[in-house]
């Protein structure tokens, strides 16, 4: 069924319209094609990366080109790339799949491969003239070439606006030369082309070039030397010098001052694929963690029986089962959007990139919530193993070490709340999402006289939406309170907006959870998705407790008298289940199943 444009949601309006457990994309529904492309990348992933994972851990830069190269002939480089260049032309989920897969065994390739084929890659693919993509494309999608991506420089971080590396015009106008110096560039070790922003003149914005390097002939590019990392140890990472490197005019990728605007949207792309990045990562931890948790015995007793170690099996399963269900859910709308545009006569180029920026608050919300879960998996993981986590015998120390990186790149964590909130005030601002109504009719509620009368709750669920739909009342009474006491300055209140992007971030994760878990009830019956209930009430019950800290954190912040008070009860009862789940039963059942299996299993 093609979808219409009244069928898909809108970026953000998962906030303010009811979404049917129908209209949502699980993994559940991969097609026949996408299994197939499954199982080549984890077979890859097997062979080519987790049985060489010691290489990897001791700096082995050489194997990770050479593994590069590997997934370039095996077309893993060109999945997102049209046919026209060289690429498969699979959709947005196939991208994410193949991400998702080939990610899990070293963070070392994982980093490369996501630096090649997202930001390296892809700003030609949406931005360079037709010129530019004959002409560097299909040697990216193969692998012949390898792309990085030359944006941070030491004084421009998060404000990747304020770079100092500069381009000035030759006096015939044929090219530019490029002078500055930029920083924790991936790939810079191996690769044959840059994505490289300087600005010209006193622009405002930075302007974006592709740069070709050839080691033989550097054109007054130098590279520092390898950088020493916590983590990520055979990913290329080296500072780039450039002295009066220079660039054909015909080089320059979009218009001058374009940069910015092409570094923002890579990086919109960069999150939902760091998230699907993530998520494998969180399964094989969990498998790990299990097996070692079924073998080891501590007073006769595998640990794996014992109550503690129970809890955290269950929260680890949790929160990939939720992770995996909100990623394919973005996914799937991207998707979707792009499928649209191109079908109202939009090129790819201007179909993927608005398809993207759709729903740039959902990227920033998974990037968020995955890394952070990764984290937390490969710490509870340690824990598990005991003394034997914390050394290098065991996998768990290089998961800890590499997923730490994740929380950082394509945006901080902190930089993608703020942005999440910002975003959604900004569509609210142009129309696109309205906030204001529902935010009011929040208010009225406030005011009015709470209803007594005992709801039905036999349908799956029913409870579980309705505290869904309170969740979003919290969102809306703080948000809607503190836009009408900060307005415009509600930028430089930075605690608040993160306090209110992590009640965001709750609702749709936990609201994708029980979507997945409720259209695969209705498929497969309810016992056979007992486990994935549990899961899904037990990730519910930890967001209401999030979102509770943060909503009181919040107006306790900002109002104060009589609206604070006001505020206080409204929250209370947003927050109030009428049946509170048996937590310790949910976790039990879930970790009894984990334990069973052997493995993650959902």
């Amino acid at each position: 069924m093609e979808a219409t444009e009244k069928d898909i949601l809108r970026g953000g309006q998962f906030l303010v319209k009811e979404t049917k457990c129908e209209d949502v994309f699980t993994p559940e529904d991969f097609s026949e094609e996408q299994k197939m492309m499954k199982e080549a990348v984890q077979e890859f992933n097997e062979r080519e990366i987790i049985a060489h994972k010691a290489r990897f851990e001791a700096k082995d830069y050489a194997l990770t080109e050479e593994v590069m190269g590997k997934a370039g002939e095996l077309g893993f480089l060109g999945v997102a790339v049209p046919e026209a260049y060289g690429g498969l032309d699979m959709g947005f989920v196939s991208t994410l799949l193949v991400c998702d897969y080939i990610s899990s065994g070293t963070g070392s390739f994982s980093t490369a491969f996501g630096a090649h084929t997202g930001i390296g890659t892809m700003p030609i693919t949406l931005y360079g003239t037709e010129e530019q993509k004959q002409k560097y494309v299909p040697k990216l999608a193969t692998g012949e070439w390898f792309g990085s991506y030359c944006l941070t420089e030491p004084g421009a971080g998060s404000d990747a606006n304020s770079g100092k590396t500069t381009a000035t015009l030759s006096e015939d106008g044929k090219s530019y030369k490029i002078n500055g110096q930029k920083m924790w560039i991936s790939n810079a070790g191996f690769c044959q082309l840059m994505i490289v922003f300087a600005r010209i003149e006193n622009d405002k914005n930075i302007t974006g070039f592709i740069v070709e390097y050839d080691k033989a002939n550097p054109n007054g590019i130098t590279l520092g030397e390898e950088e020493h990392k916590l983590g990520i140890r055979a990913s290329s990472t080296r500072q780039v010098f450039y002295n009066d490197t220079v660039v054909p005019v015909e080089n320059m990728l979009a218009g001058r001052g374009e940069g910015f605007k092409i570094a923002m949207n890579a990086l919109n792309i960069g999150r939902i694929k760091l998230a699907g990045a993530c998520l494998d990562s969180q399964r094989r931890i969990l498998t790990t963690a299990v097996q070692y948790a079924n073998e080891r015995k501590q007073f006769n007793t595998p640990i794996a029986d014992f109550g503690a170690i129970k809890y955290k099996l269950a929260e680890m399963a949790a929160s990939a089962y939720a992770g995996e269900s909100a990623t394919y859910r973005a996914a799937k709308n991207i998707e979707d959007r792009i499928a649209l545009r191109q079908a109202a006569g939009n090129t790819h180029q201007e179909a993927e990139l608005k398809g993207v920026e759709e729903y740039a608050i959902e990227c920033s919300i998974l990037k968020v919530a995955v890394s952070e879960d990764v984290q937390n998996a490969a710490d509870e993981g340690i824990q598990i193993f005991g003394g034997m986590g914390f050394s290098e015998e065991t996998p768990m120390e290089a998961a800890w070490r590499d997923a730490r990186i994740a929380r950082i790149y394509e945006g901080t964590n902190e930089i993608n709340r703020m942005l999440s909130v910002g975003m959604l005030v900004k569509k609210a601002m142009k129309g696109h999402v309205d906030l204001l109504g529902p935010a009011q009719k929040v208010q009225d509620e406030l005011m009015g006289i709470p209803s007594f009368d005992t709801p039905d709750y036999s349908e799956l669920f029913a409870e579980e939406k309705e505290m869904i739909a309170k969740l979003k009342k919290v969102f809306l009474m703080v948000a809607g309170s503190a836009v009408q006491k900060f307005g415009p300055e509600l930028d430089g209140h930075q605690q608040l907006l993160i306090a209110a992007s992590d009640i965001l971030i709750e609702i749709y994760m936990a609201e994708s959870t029980i979507l997945r878990t409720e259209k695969n009830a209705k498929r497969f019956g309810e016992d056979a998705q007992a486990v994935q209930i549990a899961m899904a009430k037990l990730y519910l019950y930890n967001a209401v407790s999030i979102v509770e800290k943060n909503g009181k954190e919040s107006i306790i912040s900002f109002a104060e008298g009589d609206e604070q008070r006001m505020l206080l009860m409204g929250l209370k009862r947003f927050v109030k289940y009428a049946n509170y789940p048996d937590i310790v039963d949910l976790r039990k059942a879930i970790a009894e199943k984990v334990k069973a299996e052997n493995k993650y299993c959902f």
